[in-house]
């Protein structure tokens, strides 16, 4: 393989909006974060959730440092991350700004527990992390916050939430999978296949 040695690399810019554009061919589970405790909560709808270990279990999110949820993050040292099922569209949508809701605001029209870390969790989620906040790694717009998980609620549900070129689609797997067997999986058990 060759490789181009470091100074004979020309810098070109990469504009946000290509980098944007580039990204939403990236298809993301939609999940919600919360942080705080009591009245003093906010939470904020991510596609950025991602298991950094599994021996401990920890969770890696990456966080706008702008963002109302951040400084609880960091005051606190926990967090909440909350999978959401296909038919939690509206929680999505409410958690990323829409209609204007900002902090506890958000939470009305949902059902709520409060974690052990205080931090309030989903009910219907398709799984719900309750996060000790390890460490956050901040670089540029964002921090990169690592949390222990110390507690998992799961529900039944199996179709989840994703996002997919600017649009939420509904991800189910029995739906999904007979879907593709119409069209072009092989029956399972047919000889000659």
């Amino acid at each position: 393989m060759n490789v181009v040695p470091r100074e004979l690399m020309t810098e070109i810019p990469v504009s946000s909006a290509d980098f944007r554009g580039a990204m939403r061919h990236l298809t993301g589970g939609v999940s919600v974060i919360t942080a705080g405790r009591g009245k003093d909560i906010s939470g904020m709808t991510v596609t950025s959730v991602t298991s950094l270990s599994v021996e401990p279990p920890t969770l890696l999110v990456s966080i706008n440092r702008d963002a109302s949820s951040f400084p609880l993050i960091r005051r606190i040292g926990a967090f909440g991350v909350n999978i959401l099922n296909a038919d939690q569209l509206e929680v999505a949508e409410r958690f990323a700004g829409k209609g204007g809701l900002k902090g506890a605001d958000r939470f009305a029209g949902s059902q709520w527990v409060t974690a052990v870390s205080g931090v309030p969790l989903l009910v219907g989620a398709l799984s719900a992390f309750d996060c000790e906040v390890e460490e956050i790694v901040e670089r540029h717009s964002h921090g990169i916050v690592i949390g222990r998980v110390r507690d998992i609620r799961s529900s039944t549900r199996n179709a989840a939430l994703a996002y997919w070129h600017g649009q939420y689609v509904a991800v189910d797997q029995d739906e999904d999978a007979a879907r593709l067997a119409d069209v072009s999986l092989p029956a399972r058990g047919r000889r000659g296949i």
